[in-house]
């Protein structure tokens, strides 16, 4: 054990408690900035803030039936911490998962949960943060003050999903309930069911509802790339065989399931409608002779949204034994028992689950200060997608679409703590991103190239996201490939950092 520095939890907002670091968020960014911590930075305080009441984010929010991940967990796991399972993990095994490491590591210290950050203000002068927020069971504010934000929060309100306002929708007699939103004691046993949308989520909840719901539906507005496999890894399987060394087994597996990765993804670029006559190949091999394929037919390239992974193809037994089924079309209105469709069906439902995905927040809705005045994430520009100009000492974790979460988040941790260092050695206190000359007659550009990944949720919330610009300086690339090595090779002495003494 090191001797980074444990923090009480602060009793009322008339006593600030001060950290060298504060991290928001407790899910697997936040966990894992933790353990780089206490691993990177001996004698550095800080203090986890989590608004649940337990670890886990997205695994500890979303309570839908079949919760589980949709990337391998032999890479959306830490790099420090083998991964014994299968690779399309359940939420509860990804909570025991981080469980260990919170244990194993002695990290539950320094979490405080039930604490929802409302305000953070930097005052130039002090070169410091202040954060306002409150408890979540008793309502008692609390204020924190801290050198540096490491933000691991996510990018999306967990317990708000995105509704879309339908026509007629308040009419409906039988339940209707977003994903985002699953209260516990939904009974859908016998029950006929509406899913809308088609999209990651339902690949997960339609498998787990079909067979014990009377049937379901999944309607959708267009289709989706799925990606159906086994759920395991051969090579895995083979290395344990020979009882090779689980952190062996871990590490050879996590690099060839990167390396193929990365080729698949440059191959939806160089090559597209060969990698879309596969995956549809793919699909119609686990579908009924004679299946209607327009059903599974996407109009945009493959992975410009999101591909979704159906592990041992559960998602197609459920449609083969007729307990699911497809509806591609547009929805009317709704009315008393069901949805009307623009083609004239009408769909009838005890229960629709709208499975439309995220309502985009920028950095948790805190509300930003710098120096009194309101900080509009939009009007900045984004450093490598972590840090933004006119933003000193901050960095934000934002993964990857096409690679896991994880891989970045410990990225940008070996980052922050690297950073810590270097500002201790030379005596800096602040930090903060800034345009060189050559940048500044550059046009600004949205958070992402539609072009390049285009779901619902980015689009309709790229308004509150920070800019770019078409350099990979000034942009979240979203390449894991180079990343891996463009940001421990981050030359921190560059003059895109201005730093205060």
């Amino acid at each position: 054990m090191n001797d980074t520095v444990s923090i009480p939890r602060p009793a009322s907002a008339s006593h600030t408690t001060h950290v060298d670091v504060l991290i928001v968020g407790a899910g697997i960014s936040g966990v894992g900035a933790a353990y780089h911590l206490t691993q990177q930075c001996p004698g550095t305080s800080f203090a986890v803030l989590e608004m649940f009441d337990n670890f886990g984010g997205t695994w500890w929010s979303h309570r839908y039936p079949g919760i589980r991940s949709d990337s391998d967990l032999h890479t959306f796991g830490y790099r420090f911490k083998p991964w014994r399972g299968h690779p399309i993990a359940t939420a509860e095994e990804i909570l025991r998962y981080m469980g260990e490491v919170i244990e194993e590591n002695d990290l539950a210290r320094y979490i405080h949960y039930r604490h929802k950050v409302l305000r953070a203000s930097w005052c130039s002068e002090a070169r410091q943060w202040t954060i306002q927020g409150i408890h979540t069971d008793t309502q008692e504010p609390f204020r924190y003050s801290a050198n540096f934000l490491f933000m691991c929060q996510g990018y999306y309100r967990h317990q708000q999903g995105y509704m879309p306002d339908w026509p007629g929708k308040e009419t409906f007699k039988g339940t209707l309930v977003h994903t985002e939103e699953w209260p516990e004691d939904l009974d859908y046993k016998d029950k006929t069911v509406i899913c809308i949308g088609s999209g990651a989520t339902a690949a997960t909840v339609v498998p787990a509802m079909a067979g014990v719901a009377k049937h379901v539906t999944v309607l959708q507005r267009s289709p989706t790339y799925f990606r159906p496999h086994r759920n395991a890894i051969e090579l895995a399987e083979e290395l344990r065989r020979l009882q090779v060394d689980e952190a062996w087994v871990h590490e050879i597996t996590r690099r060839k399931i990167l390396y193929e990765q990365d080729a698949f993804t440059k191959r939806t670029f160089s090559e597209p409608e060969k990698v879309r006559e596969e995956l549809l190949a793919a699909v119609q091999a686990q579908l009924p002779e004679g299946f209607d394929m327009s059903h599974f037919t996407p109009r945009y390239r493959p992975w410009q949204q999101r591909l979704a992974v159906v592990p041992d193809g559960d998602l197609f037994q459920g449609i083969r034994a007729g307990l699911a089924s497809v509806v591609t079309d547009e929805i009317e209105r709704f009315d008393e028992t069901g949805i009307w469709l623009k083609s004239g069906k009408h769909l009838e439902a005890d229960i629709i689950m709208a499975a439309t995905g995220f309502n985009l927040c920028a950095l948790g809705d805190i509300a930003f200060t710098i120096d009194d005045k309101p900080l509009n994430f939009h009007d900045t520009v984004t450093y490598r997608g972590m840090m933004f100009t006119g933003v000193p000492n901050m960095v934000w974790v934002f993964g990857y679409f096409r690679a896991s979460w994880t891989l970045r988040s410990d990225l940008l941790a070996d980052f922050v703590c690297r950073l810590l260092n270097h500002m201790k050695a030379k005596g800096y206190r602040s930090i903060v991103p800034a345009l060189r000359p050559e940048d500044k007659d550059e046009p600004l550009l949205d958070w992402l190239d539609p072009d390049n990944f285009n779901p619902g949720y980015m689009q309709r919330g790229m308004h509150l996201l920070p800019r770019r610009l078409n350099k990979p300086e000034w942009m979240h690339t979203q390449d894991y490939w180079r990343e891996k090595d463009w940001i421990p090779a981050i030359d921190l002495d560059d003059p895109i950092f201005q730093y205060g003494t």
